[in-house]
């Protein structure tokens, strides 16, 4: 399954430019985010800016969506835009699948509060409405005028797997010829809460995937990263994704470069260090996201911009108590294949792989 274009949308901007850019730059200080429940109190975050989902032209269209629909449709966009393909006569060829961990949970809540402040009979059905899951998916389709299948999913482990897998299944099914396939996950105040109370937040900002910690340190973060996949040859061409979750490490074939993806949301990570050989490059970019579920998604496009460009990046946060070969400097590389390697909360192996 080939990869025709990305769209991303993160705390450092939006578009493939501007993961080359922030991949080059690497770590910058996080936002400092003030808890309701504590106005004396700052944490970090990884927050997406107001004015990276600010597209007056394209959103006008759906200006009652809210932040979670509109980062999935502004990384659906530029994947499509990326890819060069012409939706005009392709609008039932192309499906959409949608990944999520936890949904449009800050309008759910929302919801929620306003059905204790103000009745069952006085809630707004506008945010009834994008509290549903699939609400961005439907914006997604209104805004590129597409007709073919949608797909929302929802799963806390390895959500982009499934969604690469069922998109893999789609188009050699022909079902379609092309499969939107991205994750948007959102930061609130819910969440911001729930990991305080339940992670060990980096208080400098700075979380450290080569530490392997059975209590790491995380910061929370939010975006959305889609691809336009295909089984038919691309002029725009980054490489060939191959998804395979819950592999057992003895079977993951040696790459030219590790991606690991250790960013403190799943716990425990001390088992990362069974699974790393010594003689391979090694990269971690979560301190560039942050700590959020659909963080393969995010290292996913990093890789395929690796192979499509032939550059390794520095990884942005260098502490290696275990003495890893980790990258320590942006160069260009002979890359044929990336291995982009998650322990989940269960800690089983779910691996993607990305060949050129």
């Amino acid at each position: 399954m080939n990869i025709a274009g990305i769209g991303i949308v993160s705390a450092r901007g939006r578009g493939i430019n501007s993961l080359d850019i922030a991949l080059r730059e690497g770590w910058i200080a996080p936002s400092q985010i003030k808890p309701r429940n504590d106005q004396n109190a700052f944490y970090p975050a990884y927050i997406v800016g107001k004015e990276t989902i600010n597209d007056i032209n394209l959103l006008k269209k759906i200006r009652r969506a809210d932040r979670f629909s509109k980062m999935a449709v502004l990384a659906a966009w530029d994947a499509v835009v990326d890819s060069g393909i012409q939706i005009n006569d392709k609008e039932s060829t192309i499906g959409i699948i949608l990944a999520t961990a936890f949904g449009p949970h800050v309008t759910t809540f929302r919801f929620l509060d306003d059905i204790i402040d103000y009745g069952d009979g006085s809630v707004s059905p506008t945010t009834f409405s994008h509290s549903v899951h699939n609400a961005a998916t439907s914006y997604i389709s209104k805004v590129l005028n597409c007709r073919g299948p949608t797909l929302t999913l929802t799963q806390f482990t390895s959500p982009i797997h499934q969604a690469l897998i069922l998109a893999q299944a789609w188009l050699e099914e022909e079902r379609c010829k092309y499969v939107l396939t991205g994750c948007v996950d959102e930061c609130g105040n819910v969440m911001d809460y729930i990991c305080n109370q339940k992670l060990r937040i980096a208080d400098d900002g700075k979380i450290r995937p080569f530490n392997f910690s059975a209590s790491p340190s995380a910061v929370p973060g939010e975006g959305s990263v889609f691809f336009m996949t295909t089984l038919e040859k691309c002029r725009n061409k980054y490489c060939v994704i191959i998804p395979a979750p819950m592999t057992n490490c003895d079977t993951i074939k040696k790459s030219d470069i590790y991606i690991i993806e250790a960013d403190g949301m799943a716990g425990d990570e001390t088992s990362y260090q069974d699974t790393l050989p010594v003689d391979v490059p090694i990269g971690g970019y979560a301190p560039i996201f942050g700590s959020i579920k659909i963080i393969s998604a995010f290292h996913c496009a990093a890789g395929a911009l690796m192979i499509k460009k032939q550059i390794k990046y520095v990884c942005p946060v260098q502490e290696n108590p275990y003495d890893l070969n980790i990258i320590t400097k942006t160069e260009l590389s002979k890359i044929e294949q990336i291995c982009c390697i998650r322990k989940n909360c269960a800690n089983e192996t779910n691996i993607i792989r990305l060949m050129r």
